[in-house]
């Protein structure tokens, strides 16, 4: 059987064990030597009643598996479970909650949130493709509650009013417009506030000086000398001649749908993964001629990118931050 092109055909593809070996053997050495994760060592051996390679170099983990020194390491779960669950979640426009995970794959609710979270960090840029340049738009949301279904209480408290932010997460988004033979491309992180002193490093790390900005009448707060800096008063209009930030506005719309929509409630420690996810469809949506790219290619991008990250529940849950500062202290 070919390799899958549809979520159906990767369900049934996945199912055989073999299928599964092969397939990420192939992605992961691609040129169809197998190394030890731990030394890099080719002098391996593969121990076929186990399904594990055996290194003959001298260190405490001779044996390993696919899973090693991926996001799927020490999983009780099998691949032919975990590589569907990253079809879909690479491929979903507006996400995927953890109790439609569950009861797709047959894991739990608490299983599947934990798989989808390791799945977003493969899903982090890389950061290959170098910095943004060109024209770039830069714009910021708010991330949470609408006022409208506060308590009134709630709305004195936060004191929300006009762009205050009333207690919501700031996120800073960044996008490089298309040019020919670059597609769309965007950035996005979560900042502490609109000030200079957050949003100016930022961009600075993150878009190659010389470039165009387009931002709305709050990027005059941060202008900077290093960039070429058109703004849009969007008390006056939104589009002014080529200036305007309606990528980035496209952009914030599929994040908040999936966000509200899908996820519901999210909580600001973890916002910056689901940011991570939807980033990470959007640039890998369109190639450089503006064509739709195939849900297979996604996928192999995601799994291109499962070595060398690990993500552990502890850390998932902020124990392992606690430990370290109890540990410091005592």
């Amino acid at each position: 059987m070919e390799a899958p092109r549809t979520l159906q055909e990767a369900v049934i593809y996945f199912a055989d064990p073999e299928n599964c070996h092969a397939f990420m053997v192939s992605l992961r050495w691609p040129d169809g030597v197998v190394r030890c994760p731990t030394c890099n060592s080719d002098k391996v051996t593969y121990l076929q009643n186990a399904r594990l390679w055996k290194c003959y170099g001298k260190h405490d983990r001779p044996k390993f598996s696919l899973k090693t020194g991926t996001i799927f390491e020490d999983s009780p779960l099998s691949l032919s479970k975990w590589l569907p669950a990253v079809w879909l979640i690479v491929n979903c426009r507006n996400g995927v909650s953890s109790h439609e995970l569950g009861r797709t794959v047959g894991v739990t609710q608490k299983t599947a949130w934990f798989m989808l979270h390791r799945i977003r960090l493969a899903m982090q840029d890389d950061l290959t493709g170098g910095n943004l340049g060109g024209e770039v738009e830069v714009d910021e949301t708010f991330i949470g509650g609408k006022a409208r279904n506060m308590h009134k209480d709630r709305k004195r408290r936060v004191q929300m009013h006009g762009r205050n932010t009333g207690g919501k997460a700031i996120v800073l988004g960044m996008l490089e417009r298309k040019t020919e033979g670059k597609a769309k491309r965007i950035r996005a992180t979560v900042i502490k506030d609109r000030t200079r002193a957050s949003i100016a490093p930022e961009v600075q790390s993150a878009v190659e000086k010389g470039s165009t900005i387009h931002s709305d009448e709050h990027g005059t707060q941060w202008r900077m000398e290093d960039y070429e800096h058109n703004v849009v008063n969007h008390a006056e209009a939104y589009v002014k001649d080529n200036v305007h930030t309606n990528g980035l506005e496209n952009f914030w719309s599929l994040l908040k749908r999936g966000i509200g929509g899908t996820y519901v409630s999210v909580e600001p420690f973890h916002l910056f993964r689901y940011i991570d996810e939807q980033a990470f469809r959007f640039n890998n949506r369109l190639d450089v001629d503006g064509l739709k790219i195939p849900d297979s290619e996604r996928f192999r991008t995601a799994l291109s990118q499962v070595v060398g990250r690990r993500l552990t529940y502890e850390a998932l849950i902020g124990k392992e931050a606690e430990t370290a500062s109890e540990e410091a202290a005592g």
